[in-house]
């Protein structure tokens, strides 16, 4: 963030509460570099992750758990903190002892929502680890691959891969990151990132559960996140503990709870979040629910699409030929209605939005649908917002 955007995020153009400081420590897709609640967990993956303090490769690791259980924010939090310690003693022994550089084993956290393909998952991992740019144009997967083999073999270095995200519709499988880590190199080992039990992914590598956030914990969780990004006065306590029952565990739903009841707050104009806006925050954050995460790696046509249902009435969402068509007549989406229409299936079968078939539908022939967003509209909406102000 530049300078300018530091000054106009304080500014204030008239007598409206500011009762977000920083949208980020509310936002469910935004991890703190110190997650709350999760030492347990933090200890079981130090403990496995030992050896490689010692540069001895550890076996791969599976770790899962239902979402929003703060199973991302530990590992890139942990990972991140690695990395930076690896590299901080590779600088200090080059610089004081050794003339050659040491091999300390890496820590590579990769997104694989980010890299969905076989050619993004190794161009991720080769980027981390070296420093030149990798090219993304020009290049094969088999040639990613093998560059990456010798990056390793050649010197002597070993790298622990953390991929999150696994086994999402649009994302690799467990099975498929073994097959690519394996046959890329036998330096690497791989710490994998899921949400179903080891034997549905057939994984034979030790597992750590990461559960759903106990309440308390959860409040926890919640008040560190409010207590960074909103005003002093924007929740009450009470308030906290009735987004942490409803959100049953999930971090992810909670805070994306917390952020839609506030941009309501705000919104309306309200000094603080009121009992109507918590109600509005916790029905714009639908059961079951797609993590934001999911969408906001949409391509940004698809986004577009999404941007634009939530603008329909309910007339406009009566049918998914007439969504389509009202989205495709938008001056921004340079798209055909059939073509939406068929974006829109497509993220129908993915889980993004959900059809339901119209009741009360009249004539022959099979009755239309409608379409339901299956993630958080309101954070959503403000996000879209936000990134289309700095634009």
């Amino acid at each position: 963030m530049n300078l300018r955007e530091r000054i106009a995020r304080r500014q204030r153009t008239d007598s409206a509460p500011r009762l977000v400081h920083d949208y980020d420590a509310v936002n469910p897709v935004v991890h703190p570099e110190e997650p709350t609640g999760r030492g347990p967990v933090l200890e079981q993956l130090l403990d496995h992750l030992e050896p490689a303090l010692e540069d001895v490769l550890p076996p791969n690791l599976y770790v899962w758990g239902p979402k929003g259980g703060g199973k991302s924010a530990v590992v890139s939090a942990l990972f991140n903190h690695l990395s930076e310690m690896t590299r901080g003693s590779r600088s200090a022994i080059l610089t004081t002892t050794r003339a050659t550089p040491p091999h300390p084993t890496e820590f590579v956290y990769v997104d694989a929502r980010a890299a969905k393909s076989d050619f993004g998952l190794y161009h991720a991992v080769l980027d981390a680890l070296v420093e030149e740019t990798v090219p993304e144009q020009g290049v094969g997967t088999a040639q990613l691959r093998a560059r990456l083999g010798d990056e390793l073999r050649e010197r002597d270095r070993r790298a622990v891969v953390a991929v999150d995200h696994v086994g999402e519709p649009e994302t690799h499988s467990l099975r498929a990151v073994d097959d690519l880590l394996s046959e890329a190199s036998d330096h690497v080992s791989w710490l994998v990132i899921g949400r179903d039990p080891p034997g549905d992914v057939g994984c034979d590598a030790p597992a750590v559960r990461v559960p759903p956030y106990r309440h308390h914990a959860l409040v926890d969780v919640l008040t560190g996140r409010v207590s960074t990004g909103l005003a002093r006065h924007a929740l009450t306590h009470e308030q906290v503990r009735e987004i942490a029952e409803w959100a049953d565990g999930d971090a992810h739903d909670a805070l994306a709870a917390v952020f839609g009841a506030t941009d309501e707050a705000m919104r309306a104009g309200h000094e603080s979040v009121l009992p109507a806006d918590v109600d509005v925050g916790t029905a714009a954050v639908p059961r079951p629910c797609v993590s934001l995460g999911r969408v906001l790696a949409l391509p940004p046509n698809r986004q577009r699409v999404l941007r634009r249902l939530l603008d329909l009435d309910d007339d406009g969402l009566g049918s998914v030929q007439g969504a389509a068509e009202a989205i495709a007549a938008s001056p921004d989406v340079d798209l055909s209605a059939s073509t939406v229409k068929r974006l829109l299936y497509e993220m129908a079968e993915n889980g993004v939005m959900r059809r339901v078939t119209m009741d009360d539908a009249t004539g022959i022939g099979r009755p239309p649908s409608r379409l339901e967003p299956r993630f958080p509209t309101l954070v959503f909406r403000r996000l879209a917002a936000l990134d289309e102000s700095r634009t």
